[in-house]
């Protein structure tokens, strides 16, 4: 199976655990569920739980159910989307092709959309059939490490927000986004490795993938936003040098920026030596990661 037929595959197993893990639109309040899947279902990548089922495949053969606990982590990145494209944040008006949630639904609801679903992923990993109790905990508390306020995804926000009246440097850039893009990249890791059963060893091996591939996305990602377009990336290209974001462009320029990320997959490939032919989904998602144009 090629890497476009393996991401056709478990993007699909992904969808349909979304699909039967959150409300249908006709369910009431049927306006909330209606905002919460306008944005859950407008075609992302899904590498974040995608990367988690790679992670777990990478420890066990087929663990059965772990799609569940990896659509977790799409409610969490979806719910930050929302919020991320509100007035009071980012403020944008497109988000993968289309009018953000708050353009349809008016701010107050793409707020409780966002609400939603951040509930609901705790939700989801709370009633998880196939694993015990102790991995559920585990896997709680690792989403909401990562999405929080302590090293987590509110913590890099804002570390984002405050960073724009400052000075670009390499220090605030390193604590922006190691929290928030890379600690839920690291998470989805990490929840698929915990999901599957890895001993420490394993653990802390694809731990070290995650932190990789997590700077090595950011890095990617402020690069797209220099050199593509809005109509490529399917939202608005150059916000980060209008809103004077600590970007890696902004403090390394272009050239150092692409060397950086090359640096960073191939740190990535020798974090999972102790796998093998295991893993080989894990390293080609790491140069999907680094070699994307969107």
């Amino acid at each position: 199976m090629t890497l476009a037929e393996y991401l056709t595959a478990q993007q699909h197993l992904v969808e349909q655990a979304l699909d039967r893990n959150v409300p249908p639109e006709s369910c009431e309040p049927e306006v909330i569920h209606k905002a919460m899947r306008y944005s859950l279902f407008a075609g992302g990548k899904r590498i974040r739980p995608v990367l988690c089922i790679a992670a777990a495949e990478a420890v066990c053969d087929a663990p059965i159910g772990v799609e569940n606990a990896a659509c977790a982590l799409e409610l969490i990145h979806t719910y930050s989307l929302i919020h991320d494209d509100l007035p009071a944040l980012d403020n944008d008006d497109l988000r993968r092709g289309r009018p953000t949630c708050h353009k349809v639904f008016g701010e107050a609801m793409a707020i409780l959309a966002g609400d939603s679903l951040l509930t609901r992923a705790f939700e989801v990993l709370s009633a998880l059939p196939h694993i015990d109790d102790a991995r559920k905990v585990r896997l709680v508390f690792e989403l909401a490490a990562a999405a929080g306020d302590k090293g987590g995804m509110i913590a890099g926000q804002v570390h984002d927000l405050e960073g724009e009246q400052q000075h670009p440097t390499a220090h605030l850039l390193d604590r922006i986004h190691r929290a928030k893009t890379g600690a839920l990249l690291r998470a989805s890791v990490r929840m698929g490795a915990i999901y599957a059963g890895a001993d420490d060893h394993e653990l802390a091996a694809l731990t070290r993938y995650g932190e990789h591939i997590g700077l090595a996305f950011q890095i990617v990602d402020d690069l797209l936003d220099v050199e593509q377009s809005s109509e490529q990336l399917g939202k608005t290209a150059g916000k980060d040098a209008e809103q004077h974001k600590i970007t890696f462009p902004a403090v390394y320029g272009l050239e150092r920026s692409h060397e950086m990320a090359e640096e960073e997959r191939l740190a990535a490939h020798t974090a999972l030596q102790p796998f093998d032919a295991r893993a080989i989904r894990l390293r080609q998602l790491a140069d999907l990661i680094v070699q994307r144009t969107a």
